[in-house]
């Protein structure tokens, strides 16, 4: 008989590191749904959010309200893949407190392409028009000095990658 225990599936990496790619294609397994950060903060807060300070109210607001519910669907056997960034201890820490109330095993999904990839795909995401927020190459530099490495002593799985195509 398969394996059946649910998996919560986080992501962690700068912006334009291939982190929502990756999301879709993990989502595409059976019994896996999928909670992006962006799509929700797009369609709620869109009109509220100018700045970086903006963004964190508008995310710890997103979080209380999504994170006992993402808790309730891993404990009804369905796996989550969190489109949320992992990018600080703090944000780790809300993913760890989601964990620790089920069961589900967890994938902590690092993506470490250099500076200089995430840029380029920032700006052909730009270009595109397809993302619900346009980032600067400013705000690129300045989100990034936030960017910290998950370390052992947080306990997750992590599964490690150069890049996401």
């Amino acid at each position: 008989m398969p394996d059946t225990t649910p998996t919560l599936h986080m992501l962690c990496g700068k912006i334009a590191a291939g982190k929502s790619t990756l999301a879709s294609r993990l989502a595409d397994n059976e019994a896996t749904l999928l909670f992006a950060e962006d799509d929700w903060l797009s369609a709620l807060f869109a009109d509220e959010m100018q700045s970086t300070r903006d963004y964190m109210r508008c995310a710890a607001k997103l979080r209380s309200v999504l994170g006992p519910h993402i808790v309730s669907v891993l404990n009804a056997g369905v796996s989550v893949v969190l489109d949320f960034q992992a990018n600080t201890v703090e944000s780790r820490a809300w993913m760890r407190g989601i964990l620790d109330q089920t069961t589900a095993s967890h994938q902590l999904h690092v993506l470490v392409p250099p500076d200089e990839v995430c840029l380029e795909r920032l700006r052909a995401r730009n270009a595109s028009g397809t993302h619900p927020f346009a980032v600067t190459e400013a705000e690129f530099h300045k989100v990034s000095k936030y960017f910290v490495p998950p370390t052992e002593e947080e306990g997750f799985d992590l599964v490690m990658y150069e890049g996401i195509e």
